[in-house]
């Protein structure tokens, strides 16, 4: 964002998504072929319209984004689903189509990963030698990111002070990762559980995810970008890595675009699942920007470690898990313990209204029939011979190519 906005003025999202082989499920490393085919080129980036898609870290998973700000999220999921129709007729004749999901439930990273080898790839090269990227918090993570802007310090520091008092609660929402190599991982967002720890060789990257209590530039820098410089700087000898790249925490500062991109968000079975929950989350925190629940002072007194004691139980459990710490409820108006999954219907009853009605429907299903995990563990009803999680994961596609809810 070259251009400086106001908050919420415009919006960022992206959405990533693996490619699998038809013949037997496993991950595609072919994004290179997919992009050469659209561009006529080898490339890493493709404009196509309103969105645009770009090549990861790893060679089996493509991003798709909004080609720059917008600002109507009222049309974007079916944006986003055109992208994905014709992304899947070109991937056809490579016997190959996206798999929706923040996590593939049968991959074994050890074996199936292969890194980006192109454009950008001295960088990941070097992530891949610090942390060694065949894990599944590195290979199997597909999220959704939500970019929001900022004009100046006031600004960010109310938007970073609701940011960080939301997340915790986003798992709850969201969660879409509950199965690895063929096992119920005992998390409903089992992403989160790895994300918390994939970069364990240099804590100061990824910190607590719920990021420190900084509510300016200067202070921001002096916090948490000079320790992550000084961290990476014997592994990182020739200079290559950007701070704005290395930090890993739950919702980063975008210093060089003025914005900040949240980034705890499991991917959905459809853009329509994931544009509803991105509307909601934003919707919930204009009502903590303009003080409509709690004062500035109230949000921005919560220090990282207290956040992150509510964060970590929401990874395991999701909706299912109930908040005790009344004082925290107080920013949300709620008087007395309760699950994380009734916390978010009064957050939609106190928004819906702002929330345009193509929407409305999507949540209310979620909110009503559970996270994305809770869907998939029900259709999967104990079974997890591989066949099984084939079909059911193959549903899930088809919900993808449909842009129709999961509901099993």
């Amino acid at each position: 964002m070259s251009k400086k906005y106001h908050l919420f003025e415009v919006y960022g999202i992206e959405l990533e998504y693996m490619l699998v082989f038809k013949k037997n499920f496993k991950a595609a490393p072919i994004v290179d072929k997919l992009l050469s085919k659209k561009a006529g080129k080898l490339t890493s980036d493709v404009e196509n319209g309103d969105i645009a898609w770009s090549n990861e870290l790893v060679a089996h998973v493509v991003e798709l984004k909004t080609n720059g700000p917008t600002n109507n999220l009222d049309y974007l999921s079916e944006q986003f689903h055109k992208n994905i129709l014709e992304i899947n007729s070109l991937l056809n004749p490579l016997e190959s189509y996206l798999l929706p999901t923040a996590a593939h439930p049968l991959l074994n990273p050890l074996k199936d990963t292969e890194l980006w080898k192109h454009s950008y790839s001295d960088v990941y090269e070097l992530y891949n030698r610090i942390f060694d990227c065949r894990g599944h918090g590195w290979s199997n993570v597909q999220s959704t990111h939500i970019n929001l802007p900022f004009f100046d310090d006031r600004e960010f520091e109310k938007l970073h002070a609701a940011i960080r008092i939301i997340l915790p609660l986003i798992p709850g929402l969201c969660a879409g990762s509950p199965i690895l190599e063929g096992k119920n991982t005992g998390f409903k967002d089992a992403r989160l559980e790895y994300y918390k720890t994939n970069q364990k060789e240099i804590p100061e990257l990824t910190g607590l995810v719920i990021p420190e209590r900084v509510f300016s530039k200067v202070d921001y820098y002096a916090t948490i970008f000079e320790p992550i410089k000084k961290a990476i700087s014997p592994f990182d000898t020739k200079n290559i890595l950007d701070h704005h790249f290395l930090n890993s925490r739950g919702a980063i500062a975008r210093f060089d675009r003025n914005a900040i991109e949240i980034r705890l968000v499991d991917i959905q079975e459809c853009p329509k699942a994931d544009i509803a929950i991105c509307v909601l989350i934003i919707e919930v925190l204009k009502l903590l920007v303009y003080k409509k629940l709690a004062t500035l002072p109230e949000q921005k007194k919560w220090p990282k470690e207290e956040l992150y004691e509510i964060f970590n139980p929401i990874i395991k459990e999701a909706e299912n898990y109930t908040i005790s710490n009344v004082e925290y409820l107080n920013l949300f108006q709620v008087e007395e313990p309760i699950s994380v999954k009734n916390l978010w219907k009064h957050l939609y009853a106190l928004t819906k209204e702002n929330i345009h009605e193509s929407h409305q429907e999507t949540l209310e299903s979620i909110l009503n029939q559970g996270t994305l995990s809770t869907r998939i563990l029900k259709a999967v009803a104990e079974n997890y011979y591989e066949t099984n999680i084939k079909n059911i994961y193959n549903h899930l596609a088809d919900c993808l190519q449909e842009n129709k809810l999961f509901l099993p």
